[in-house]
């Protein structure tokens, strides 16, 4: 049997010019009189006649909330009719006690628009198509993400920097979207691309740049910082209405956020850091050159080869993006930024040092000194602390180590391996507590001038050799380090024997030279136990 009705017809008049009458048709295809001479009268089915509205109970009181409608396009914009307030007067006013609230909302949904636009106040939503000049316009917008961090799952921002000719666009994820991200997503992708756009660049009201909208013009009170950035870089902002109309205006970049998001970032992408997210980022960027937007007869990278020429050239200088904090250590060796917490080295409790806020670290100076760095916390009310600022202080504390939060984020964080542990664990059964947990800060110590991976080993066979001193474990980590940088041998068919762990004092003394001096004497002392002492006179 045909498939469609089109098929159908078809199949009748090829039959019929084949000679089959009517009455062998109408029985082959089990169809009626009718539909043969619709089959042979045309090749192409009528148009389906749509049914007539079925009658409800509104339809006597359409008109009436019809009229209801029209006067309210005079009405002041704050007294015009709801249609909750359509409702009870109809069933106040007009005894409409048959219908329902449901059956009103549907029809005033509907019906307030067209009588707008009946009365010529209706605004008609028509997109204008844009011919953008090569390197004289761009956009810029954030979007939110959600990556799967360290194991957890967090949501970050996408910053992406797009020219409007070429369709160039440049990304980044931030773990916020505040001034600092904003800034440094711009210089990322101004660096990128090479220059500068010579024409406006389209944003929207975000915080990072806009402090005031200014009723409903497109004029704005700009942040300073966001002014004293514009002026660096010669960057002419437009700024988008607010609201869904706004969007509109930078559809090109708001396109390409959802276009990126689904595209690369399904499924949800699982890294270490965001550092790690960003360099996948670039990969990605790089391959989308080779992409073609729509119907567009040539490439992004191919467009972009003729655009970049036309940007306005960087400037010289570099521009700050972080933002400087003047801050107090507190006992804790502590200091507050943006409502979370991180640490400095327990020698700056009671001074005040100055913090370098950026999109993704936060940098400690004391004077000309760097003293921290950390990776900047995506939650709020959250602590980073690193082990190493609380040593000095562990050392005369030892017993503050084991339930010390350092220590528990250093091992979240794989600074504190199983090896650290398990050294730890045969350093206090060997020496006690104390001096066990002293041993162990000792070693972390070296941490500072030998490298994480290095100390890690030389705590392995220090451990093997049952080696419990931080002297045997600096032994073995420079051994470590050697091996990495020397030249490799060729390999030679000799049994290796057990690791044995030499103690720094003895591998002190065998680099000495000969001693050819006489060993001591104490003879020359013999004559005092030689000597009698003198009868004492007795008394009476």
């Amino acid at each position: 049997m045909p498939k469609s009705k089109v098929d159908l017809y078809a199949a009748i008049r090829r039959d019929s010019r084949a000679g089959l009458s009517g009455r062998a048709l109408e029985r082959k295809y089990g169809v009626g009189f009718r539909t043969v001479q619709k089959a042979l009268s045309s090749a192409w089915p009528e148009p389906r006649k749509k049914l007539r509205p079925r009658a409800t109970r509104l339809d006597p009181f359409k008109p009436l909330i019809d009229q209801i409608l029209r006067a309210d396009l005079d009405a002041p914009r704050k007294q015009r009719h709801t249609v909750k307030r359509i409702f009870d007067r109809l069933v106040d006013e007009h005894d409409a006690d048959e219908i329902s609230y449901q059956m009103v909302r549907g029809y005033v949904a509907s019906r307030r628009e067209e009588i707008r636009i009946e009365a010529g106040r209706g605004a008609v939503d028509a997109f204008v198509l844009q011919t953008h000049k090569p390197g004289a316009e761009a956009e810029v917008d954030f979007g939110d993400v959600t990556v799967r961090l360290a194991g957890e799952l967090v949501t970050c921002y996408l910053f992406a920097f797009r020219l409007s000719y070429s369709g160039k666009a440049v990304h980044r994820i931030f773990a916020s979207a505040g001034q600092e991200a904003f800034f440094e997503g711009h210089v990322h992708a101004l660096n990128v691309l090479g220059g500068v756009p010579t024409g406006k660049v389209r944003y929207d009201n975000l915080k990072a740049a806009v402090a005031q909208v200014l009723g409903f013009s497109r004029q704005r009170v700009e942040a300073d910082r966001w002014t004293a950035f514009r002026s660096h870089y010669a960057l002419d902002a437009l700024y988008c209405q607010p609201g869904i109309r706004g969007a509109h205006e930078k559809g090109g970049v708001e396109g390409q956020i959802g276009w990126f998001r689904r595209n690369h970032l399904v499924p949800v992408p699982e890294v270490t850091t965001l550092a790690e997210l960003n360099a996948m980022i670039e990969q990605w960027d790089e391959k989308d050159n080779a992409r073609r937007i729509r119907s567009r007869p040539r490439t992004i990278g191919e467009y972009f080869a003729a655009e970049q020429p036309l940007l306005a050239p960087l400037p010289d200088e570099p521009f700050e993006t972080g933002r400087l904090f003047t801050l107090r250590v507190d006992r804790y060796s502590q200091i507050s930024v943006r409502t979370n917490r991180y640490s400095v080295p327990v020698r700056l409790i009671g001074l005040t040092v100055r913090v370098m806020l950026h999109a993704s670290e936060v940098v400690v100076h004391e004077g000309r000194e760097e003293v921290a760095r950390h990776e900047r916390l995506i939650a709020k009310g959250g602590t980073r602390l690193d082990l190493d600022h609380y040593l000095e202080v562990l050392v005369r504390k030892p017993g503050a180590l084991p339930g010390a939060t350092a220590l528990e984020q250093a091992r979240s964080a794989g600074r504190f391996t199983p090896v650290h542990d398990a050294w730890w664990a045969a350093a206090r059964q060997a020496h006690g507590d104390r001096d066990g947990t002293r041993a162990l800060i000792d070693v972390l110590l070296l941490s500072r001038h030998l490298p994480h991976e290095h100390l890690v080993a030389g705590l392995a066979v220090a451990l093997k050799a049952g080696a419990l001193t931080a002297d045997a474990v600096a032994l073995e980590a420079r051994k470590a380090a050697e091996a990495d940088t020397a030249e490799p041998a060729e390999p030679e068919p000799l049994t290796v024997d057990r690791a044995k762990v030499t103690s720094l004092t003895a591998r002190r003394l065998a680099h000495l030279p000969p001693d050819t001096r006489p060993l001591p004497s104490v003879a020359h002392y013999d004559q005092l136990l030689r000597r009698h002492r003198p009868d004492r006179p007795t008394t009476t």
